[in-house]
């Protein structure tokens, strides 16, 4: 039956909380003698490696399950999957008192019920500065296209017959590869996979027992899935060809966007972890979730890209249930940068997920390209809106309006229905009002059912468009100009319209924004921690899909965007192979463009209204490719500032230790958040002056020297000390303050600045994000 659960949360220091959360999965039962007891997976996790021998962590999950099971076929019918490589664990079915029972052995840290996240779409490497027709000293030439390095991608599965993973021009696979392509349904690794597309598996057992019942034996489930990495949504192609997919000439959208299709990084190889799945209400199980990271870090993966979130209100970075969080910490320690996208629940405030400082966290803009599609009206008037329409030219039809009378509630698009039989033979005009553009797929089928012949939406203009793809005249305008074309029904004896095929604009005068949907922040989980990080293209993205009547599709989303940064970090990682995800992180931040990388204008965030863009928007701007390969200084981190992170946000010293190679051991006084050495500083209640520390590291010229420039938020003052940074042979590192007070006197929003630190070449900026709040209430 389907079941809403809430959660109880056990670790060896008792019940934790009690969380009721907001999801919808199917739970078996088992009969026993007595009562009916729900048996659920729980994700069983003992933090750190004992030992490097994978066999005995196995044999050890197994000793734990026989002590509380009871025999040892009852373990090995319980457990699912066994995690050993880069963390210990298990995933098993347990009843709550079996869970309770494991949760209070002294090697286990957490025990958790598993649950479901879900999955967050080319001209923009042109558009990035990463043309192949530029000259050497671009970071696609210098870094060899990626050649060598190893991109793992959390998705959908892949469509290993498509152009973009042709291995044409690539070299032998990397011999520090343990990874293979897994066999199943309709997918043989001797055919699918290459020099390319190097390893390919599928993580089916934690959803489909969340689910139930066995999914090879599910009629819906073969109408929908393949048990094998072979993508049947189309998610998983997408993604992972926008991050490393071959060169793939001649591709576009039924004509739109005609070019050569590629990834990022065109000479990386890709990896595949099949964990989401399109059955029943879909998602990616967290227990199939953990398995694949714990796989590729074992397999030998430099970079985790995941397009994959979960819903608000979420989990803390040191709760166990944030499984992203805690797989992508030890991934991190392993050197392994974690891509993902930032969420797709924008544009409102504190939405922004996949929030870990250890995580890249990716917000989505558009480039310079649009779709600009002719109206003509009976009239000779004619205006131009924006569209995927890739059919013929209509001729002159009649256009008409859901118009109701002053008794009656207003028509609006997501109102329209099956009984709007009026717009038979007719282009209708709606306007979406407060509706959601999400739902304009369903407002064009209805008017496709009614027998309507084109679809015109009036609405605050965004650049995505991906809901107007088709072949079914569909075609967004702004309100004004919706206003006019009503006007024209309204006092025309007969209206009529033509509406002309989509045509493909690049270049002048075509605007950076920031995506409506993108999620926004401050970060709901930490506010002292700057997310999103970075933006990158996301909106109407061309990149390949499973094979049908087109071979490309346009897909818009934080999951486009992710791809991108994975695949830059792929060519930083082939030019930079010994830094630091955080260092690599840090060249992204303090090198991005804060404003329009061709105009220089400001870049615009969407929403109601559209306004300026800021760092909650963007984190520290659109990112520059050819700027992070050398950005002067980066603000690196590692395993000493992630525990000066996690004891700041309250963890305690066994658990801490637990999760790292190391004895962990927090200061008496808990050490200040705004201190964690990340490229940005947020500071969300500022009441009196304080002090901030930050470390630099120089990746530039041995002998160097650098002068800040602060640009101070409003009403915000800032005191750098020492104002002046010298680096020779000996100084590689150094550290320095920020002293910041408010002259408000009373609770403001976040006014933003930066920082910036250059030594004429090089400006490596960090965004500056500051709050004053004063207490209301005093006790």
């Amino acid at each position: 039956m389907i079941c809403s659960l809430g959660n109880l949360v056990y670790s060896q220091f008792g019940l934790i909380d009690l969380v009721l959360i907001k999801r919808m999965s199917l739970v078996r039962h088992k009969l026993v003698p007595t009562v009916l007891m729900p048996i659920e997976v729980h994700i069983v996790y003992m933090g750190r490696r004992q030992h490097d021998d994978v066999e005995l962590a196995t044999s050890a999950h197994h000793q734990i399950l026989t002590s509380v099971l009871g025999s040892q076929e009852a373990a090995r019918d319980s457990i699912i999957y066994s995690y050993k490589h880069g963390f210990s664990g298990f995933a098993a079915t347990l009843t709550k008192p079996q869970a309770k029972r494991i949760a209070e052995l002294p090697d286990v840290v957490h025990v958790v019920p598993n649950h479901l996240y879900k999955s967050h779409t080319t001209r923009s490497w042109d558009y990035l500065g990463l043309s192949t027709s530029s000259p050497p000293t671009n970071l696609l030439h210098q870094a060899n296209m990626g050649d060598g390095v190893i991109i793992g991608v959390l998705d959908t599965g892949i469509w290993p017959e498509s152009e973009a993973f042709n291995d044409k021009g690539l070299g032998p696979i990397p011999s520090r590869w343990k990874g293979h392509c897994q066999s199943g349904t309709k997918y043989d690794p001797a055919k699918a996979c290459n020099r390319k597309l190097i390893g390919a598996k599928y993580f089916l057992k934690g959803f489909e027992t969340e689910l139930g019942r066995p999914a090879i034996k599910d009629p819906d489930f073969l109408n929908y899935e393949l048990a094998s990495p072979r993508d049947r949504d189309g998610h998983g192609t997408h993604t992972s060809s926008t991050a490393g997919g071959s060169f793939a000439p001649n591709a576009s959208y039924y004509g739109l966007a005609y070019g050569t299709v590629r990834g990022g990084a065109p000479k990386a190889r890709i990896a595949m972890y099949k964990v989401c799945w399109k059955w029943l209400q879909g998602g990616c199980a967290f227990s199939d979730i953990m398995m694949a990271i714990d796989e590729a870090i074992h397999d030998g993966v430099d970079i985790l890209s995941l397009s994959i979130g979960s819903e608000i209100p979420h989990y803390a970075d040191v709760d166990m249930r944030n499984g992203i969080a805690l797989a992508s910490f030890h991934a991190v320690l392993k050197g392994i940068t974690v891509v993902c996208s930032g969420g797709n629940e924008g544009p409102y405030p504190q939405t922004v997920e996949n929030t870990s400082p250890w995580i890249l966290t990716v917000a989505a803009s558009s480039i310079d390209r649009s779709f600009p599609t002719l109206i003509t009206l009976g009239n000779n008037w004619t205006f131009a809106g924006q569209s995927l329409y890739t059919g013929k030219e209509t001729g002159f039809i009649s256009i008409a309006h859901p118009e109701s009378s002053d008794l009656e509630d207003k028509r609006f698009c997501d109102n329209l229905n099956t009984n709007d039989t009026w717009a038979a033979g007719k282009v209708v005009l709606c306007f979406l009002g407060k509706g959601d553009e999400l739902d304009l797929p369903s407002t064009r089928q209805v008017v496709q059912y009614v027998g309507g012949l084109g679809l015109i939406v009036a609405k605050n203009p965004t650049r995505t468009l991906y809901y107007f793809a088709s072949d079914f005249p569909s075609i967004g305008v702004s309100i004004d100009v919706g206003a006019q074309l009503l006007d024209y029904i309204r006092y025309s004896r007969k209206p009529q319209v033509k509406l002309s095929p989509t045509q493909t604009h690049v270049g002048k005068p075509v605007s950076t924004h920031i995506a409506s949907f993108s999620s926004r922040g401050p970060n709901s989980v930490a506010p002292a921690i700057l997310k999103p990080d970075i933006a990158a293209p996301g909106v109407d993205i061309l990149a390949a899909i499973p094979a049908s009547e087109t071979s490309y599709e346009f897909e818009s989303g934080t999951s486009m965007a992710a791809p991108h940064v994975s695949g830059i970090v792929a060519l930083l990682k082939s030019l930079h192979p010994h830094w630091s995800p955080a260092a690599i992180k840090s060249a992204l931040v303090t090198t991005a463009w804060p404003t329009d990388p061709h105009s220089g204008e400001p870049i615009v965030a969407e929403g109601n209204p559209n306004k300026i863009a800021d760092p909650f928007d963007f984190g520290g701007g659109v990112v520059n490719a050819n700027g992070a390969k050398d950005p002067g200084l980066v603000y690196d981190m590692g395993t000493f500032d992630y525990i000066l992170y996690l004891c700041s946000m309250g963890y305690n010293n066994s658990a801490i230790s637990m999760l790292i190679d190391q004895a962990a051991s927090c200061p008496i006084k808990r050490p200040s958040i705004l201190d964690v050495n990340l490229p940005s500083l947020t500071v969300p209640s500022l009441r009196r002056t304080v002090t901030i520390r930050r470390t630099v590291t120089n990746v530039g010229p041995v002998n160097s020297k650098y002068k800040a420039i602060i640009e101070p938020p409003q009403g915000i003052t800032i005191k750098v000390k020492p104002e002046t940074l010298i680096f020779n042979s000996k100084t590689k590192k150094i550290s320095f303050t920020l002293t910041i007070s408010t002259t408000h006197k009373y609770t403001t929003d976040y006014y933003f600045g930066s920082l910036i630190w250059t030594d004429g070449v090089h400006g490596a900026r960090i965004p500056i994000s500051v709050r004053t709040e004063f207490p209301e209430l005093v006790g």
